[in-house]
């Protein structure tokens, strides 16, 4: 198999460019997505190669442009919405959920809304409280909506273009600490499920269960139990709605622990919700209670020592593991 190698934002990029170039009712818009290229480059060069109306610059203004993407949707086309931050588009939390998610029900399936909505988002570097949201938390609730999350430069393109692809509406949930993230794929064109979990590491003592940035901090922390004699199990969940129980389930059944580590809050997380279904489908398997890491019911402090209190770190997943194991 003949591979490339790519920064995760340039796979983004390629996925999205194979889409267009595939299907010209797939249009981008988005605030400096233009000529710009984006803020974080993932739609670089194609205005030039698209034109002004596939790739459009809008005003700031979350709630009208995710709007008209929907209407667009429903016409035929089949838009991507960049949200410069994803905090932002809780300015369009409106468009998203009583209509991107509804229409399609509400009309009696007249209408499809082939919508992607797509941006940044996680707790960066320094980025404040207001550029530091986890909206899959938000979201998550909304009834006709699917979402994903990103964690490598392999499953971004291949979500990406499952999620162009899909009838549904789909949310991208991309970090900005990954953009930068370097990964050899595959030349031949490929497509992800939308609905799949990714098994990262198998193994027998306990199951891992982690999403986006907390990947790394698993597999740094999975290092180090594995020096300690421990054989951790690590899934991607990257479907975070709906959840791939089938996957999950199976590691379950085979290791009997749980140990969920996501950057999501505490409180009304995707941990919180994925704990519940692991509950009730599993319950019998489990020989402890599911533990689950997750950031501070905080807003996300500027101050980077605080910060990084706030999110869960390699040493609190070993520390987690052992006592879990024991």
């Amino acid at each position: 198999m003949l591979l490339h190698e790519l920064l995760l934002f340039e796979a983004l990029q390629e996925g999205l460019e194979e889409e267009m170039e595939r299907d010209p009712r797939v249009c981008v818009m988005g605030e400096d997505v233009g000529h710009y290229g984006g803020s974080y480059k993932v739609t670089k060069g194609l205005a030039t190669k698209y034109g002004d109306l596939r790739v459009l610059d809008t005003p700031i203004a979350e709630n009208s442009f995710t709007g008209m993407a929907i209407g667009a949707a429903m016409t035929g086309l089949r838009p991507i919405v960049e949200g410069m931050n994803m905090g932002f588009l809780l300015l369009a939390f409106n468009q998203i959920s009583n209509n991107c998610g509804m229409l399609h029900y509400t009309s009696g399936g007249q209408f499809t809304i082939p919508v992607v909505i797509r941006g940044p988002g996680g707790v960066g570097r320094q980025l404040g409280a207001e550029h530091s949201q986890r909206l899959e938390s938000y979201f998550q609730s909304i009834p006709g909506i699917q979402m994903v999350a990103c964690s490598t430069p392999y499953n971004a393109k291949g979500l990406m273009k499952a999620a162009i692809r899909s009838e549904n509406p789909v949310i991208l949930f991309e970090h900005v600490l990954l953009y930068n993230l370097k990964e050899r794929i595959p030349d031949e064109e490929y497509v992800l499920s939308l609905e799949e979990a990714e098994m990262v590491r198998p193994g027998e003592h306990v199951t891992i269960l982690t999403y986006s940035r907390m990947r790394y901090h698993v597999m740094q922390a999975a290092k180090t139990l594995v020096n300690k004699g421990y054989d951790p199990e690590v899934i991607d969940i990257r479907s975070l709605k709906p959840f791939d129980l089938h996957t999950i389930g199976n590691s379950v059944k085979k290791t009997h622990r749980v140990l969920i580590v996501e950057e999501c809050m505490r409180t009304g997380g995707i941990g919180a919700s994925l704990t519940a279904a692991i509950s009730e489908n599993f319950h019998d398997y489990l020989d402890s209670p599911i533990v689950c890491l997750s950031s501070q019911d905080v807003p996300t402090p500027y101050a980077g020592t605080l910060e990084e209190w706030t999110v869960v770190q390699p040493a609190q997943i070993v520390a987690a593991v052992e006592q879990l194991c024991r």
